[in-house]
């Protein structure tokens, strides 16, 4: 799949608590990562994937960021560990961005992720980020260790003039949170349901109503949205 154009937003909050810096072993050369420290009983580990880094995305995206709360915070009722990264020729992750074959940075990040915790994996991202855990965890040579889970925040199907198409969703039995603003552009409600009724199930569509694509002002219910569909779904 070719890259989407879509434009990034930096994370509000840099930092947090428990925060680990780790060095994958990534396809292209070493990719830069962040591990927040989850719970010494927690039952799943979690990766979120950021959004396009031509335009900004890094792993300190907001989006990112809030999401990787609503993991890792036990406020949130879970209390996982959450890797982050920058792709390729981000940050200081070395290579150079592709577009595709991003989605070997995805494999290395859950390999390490199943190499340091054991346990099953929820694999998430926002924009070009989730596009790039679906190429991953849905490809007909799917993602080894196979994910528990695929969360798909503000997943996009038009940009810059161009539609973008998942047809590897159909035969991807992975449960799947497809999690989005009414008021997405890059993601016209009409499209995102069309792709989601070609996906495989089990599938879960939620539009935040008046939310955008960057969830503006809804950060909070993006959290609550997927919290509460993992605690149903999973535990």
């Amino acid at each position: 799949m070719s890259a989407t154009f879509v434009p990034a937003q930096p994370d509000e909050h840099p930092g947090v608590p428990m925060l680990r810096s780790v060095d994958l072993a990534g396809p292209a050369g070493r990719l830069e990562a962040v591990l927040n420290q989850g719970a010494p009983q927690a039952r799943f580990a979690a990766l979120i994937c950021h959004p396009h880094p031509l335009h900004g995305g890094t792993l300190h995206n907001k989006v990112v960021y809030h999401a990787m709360k609503a993991l890792n915070d036990p406020a949130f009722g879970l209390g996982w560990p959450v890797l982050r990264f920058n792709f390729r020729g981000t940050g200081l992750s070395q290579g150079t961005h592709d577009g595709r074959a991003e989605a070997g940075d995805v494999l290395a990040a859950l390999a390490w992720l199943q190499n340091e915790f054991s346990l099953p994996i929820v694999a998430a991202g926002f924009s070009f980020g989730a596009a790039m855990t679906i190429a991953t965890c849905c490809s007909p040579a799917p993602a080894h260790p196979h994910p528990a889970a695929l969360v798909a925040l503000g997943l996009p199907t038009q940009a810059e003039g161009r539609e973008y198409h998942y047809s590897s969703l159909k035969n991807c039995t992975i449960p799947k949170l497809f999690l989005s603003g009414d008021r997405d552009p890059f993601a016209p409600a009409p499209q995102l349901a069309q792709v989601v009724h070609s996906a495989a199930d089990p599938k879960r569509l939620v539009l935040l109503p008046r939310a955008d694509h960057f969830f503006t002002g809804h950060l909070a219910a993006m959290q609550f949205s997927l919290a509460g569909w993992l605690k149903e779904q999973l535990l």
